[in-house]
C-alpha cells in the first residue's frame, strides 16, 4: 500500500507518517514545499537511523497520487487542501484527521465547520472521493515516538464501506492500534470535538492518554 500525507510536515501528519513507514507502508510526505517536506524527511530518517523508513518526500500533488491519501494540515487548510488536489483523488479513499479547535485561555474548545466537522468539509470538496474520518484522538508526539507502542482505539466514519474498510485495514497493519467503525460521516462532529475534551484531560493530569473502549469484540 502507498500512502500520501497532504500536509505532512506538521506534527500529526509526520507523526503518522513515520508511524506507517515504521511498519513497511511506502509513505509519500507532501507539502506545498517540496523542499520542507525533504527537510522534514530526512529529519525523520536521521532520527531513527535503525529503522529502515520507507519515506519520500513530494509535494501534495505527489503526496495525492498515491492509493490512500490523508489530509493531516490544519482544520482551516483541509478542505481547500484537499480541493487542490481534487482530480487526483477521484475513487480514492481520503482520510481527514484534523480537529476544528481553538486555545481560549487555559481551555481547549471545539469548533463548528460550516459542515459541521472537517471531514465533511472535505468530503464536500471532493465528491468523488471516498472520505474516512480517522485518526483524530491519537497525541502527535507519541504517534511519532515509534521506539514506543501506542495503545489505542481509532475511531473510523464514512459515509462508504469501501473508505471504512480500507482504513480499517491500515490502522491494524499498526501495532496497538485497533480501528473501530463508529457509523456515518455525521458522527464526524462528535467526534473531533471530543479531541477538545482529551486534550484537556491531558494538560490536567500532565499525561497524553489516547482512547480505549471496554467491552467490544472486534475481532
Amino acid at each position: 500500500m502507498h500512502v500520501g500525507v497532504l500536509g505532512g510536515t506538521g506534527p500529526a501528519g509526520s507523526g503518522l507518517a513515520v508511524r506507517l513507514a515504521s511498519v513497511g507502508i511506502d509513505v509519500t510526505l507532501g507539502s506545498r514545499s517540496h523542499e520542507r517536506a525533504k527537510q522534514t524527511c530526512d529529519k525523520l530518517i536521521g532520527r531513527w537511523p535503525d529503522h529502515q523508513l520507507t519515506l519520500h518526500p513530494g509535494d501534495n500533488e505527489q503526496a495525492a497520487s498515491a492509493d490512500v491519501v490523508v489530509v493531516a494540515t490544519p482544520w482551516d487548510a483541509a478542505a481547500e487542501t484537499a480541493a487542490s488536489v481534487a482530480s487526483l483523488l477521484d475513487g480514492k479513499v481520503v482520510i481527514s484527521m484534523a480537529n476544528a479547535l481553538a486555545k481560549v485561555g487555559d481551555e481547549f474548545q471545539p469548533l463548528v465547520p460550516p459542515r459541521g466537522s472537517v471531514a465533511a468539509s472535505v468530503q464536500a470538496m471532493v465528491p468523488a472521493a471516498c472520505v474516512a474520518a480517522a485518526f483524530h484522538h491519537l497525541p502527535a508526539k507519541e504517534l511519532g515516538d515509534i521506539a514506543h507502542t501506542l495503545e489505542s482505539d481509532v475511531l473510523i466514519c464514512s459515509d462508504h464501506v469501501r473508505a471504512t474498510e480500507v482504513t480499517a485495514d491500515l490502522v491494524r497493519l499498526v501495532p496497538g492500534l485497533r480501528p473501530l467503525d463508529a457509523g456515518r460521516l455525521s458522527n464526524a462532529a462528535p467526534i473531533e470535538a471530543f479531541a477538545a475534551v482529551l486534550l484537556q484531560i491531558n494538560v490536567r493530569y500532565r499525561t497524553r492518554a489516547a482512547i480505549k473502549l471496554t467491552r467490544i469484540d472486534a475481532s
